[in-house]
């Protein structure tokens, strides 16, 4: 009697200590799992700067919701996919998208930038990814069909912009006045309000607003050296080879081709 009683005390110590190992085990491998997710590597993001306001490159269909989309926001997309990123798109003023690089507050900047001396002494470029031109824009009835008819007139451009610094190459030898501002919006709003008798905007940009307001047109304005939009980064940034290799396989692919003939139909990419 005595033994089976020790018997059966010794087989419910044994079934105890088995339950617990299993809940013990249990527990475990939920908190390993929960470690597991806790750890997991997020994919790494990229903050890019641009100016929401220069369609087709970048900007906001509001009938559409609040997404910065375009040309650069669709480019950008594509080559931080390709690196394995995920990109976000910050907007802000043209202006400060300079000293947002310096400042730490983005990677990378796409807005239809181009390459300058001075720009150069503060951000390192890509390649250019598109070749474009600027459009001197008028009212139809401005009577202005030259740069020399820009004599004694107001000519509004964006600050901080290639066009701001045309503008004021032109004021050396055409008497004018240049008025800057922050977006292009503003810029079309004032010649509407005829405080600006022209403006100089580039032309992809131009050509969306000739088509939405019929009473502007436009004219190139003469310039031997095209100029071509790229990709601004911080000084000695890795990123610069990385966007550089996959803008090459992009153009080579013909892939660059698909997004330019999808945002300016079928105008050529920059070389």
């Amino acid at each position: 009697m005595v033994k089976k009683k020790w018997f059966s005390l010794t087989l419910i110590s044994m079934l105890v200590i088995g339950l617990l190992a299993a809940c013990g085990t249990s527990n475990d491998k939920e908190n390993a799992s929960e470690g597991n997710a806790g750890g997991k590597e997020e994919k790494k993001v990229l903050t890019m700067g641009t100016s929401a306001d220069y369609p087709p490159f970048e900007y906001i269909d509001t009938a559409k919701g609040d997404e910065i989309i375009g040309f650069d926001a669709d480019l950008a997309k594509a080559i931080t996919k390709e690196l394995g990123y995920e990109v976000k798109i910050v907007d802000m003023d043209f202006n400060g998208l300079i000293p947002a690089i310096q400042a730490g507050k983005v990677d990378f900047v796409m807005a239809g930038m181009t390459p300058t001396p001075e720009r150069e002494k503060s951000v390192d470029f890509s390649e250019p990814y598109y070749i474009t031109k600027n459009l001197i824009v008028i009212k139809k009835d401005s009577g202005i069909k030259t740069v020399e008819d820009l004599k004694g007139k107001t000519v509004g451009v964006q600050v901080g912009t290639i066009q701001e610094e045309k503008a004021n190459e032109i004021k050396k030898t055409v008497d004018m006045k240049v008025e800057n501002r922050n977006r292009i919006p503003e810029i079309i709003q004032e010649m509407n309000s005829n405080r600006f008798d022209a403006a100089i905007i580039e032309d992809v940009v131009a050509k969306n607003y000739f088509a939405k307001d019929k009473n502007l047109t436009g004219f190139e304005v003469p310039d031997a050296a095209k100029k071509g939009s790229a990709v601004a980064f911080p000084n000695d940034s890795k990123l610069k080879a990385d966007f550089d290799r996959v803008l090459n396989e992009m153009k080579e692919s013909g892939e660059l081709d698909k997004l330019i003939e999808k945002w300016f139909s079928g105008e050529q990419p920059a070389k």
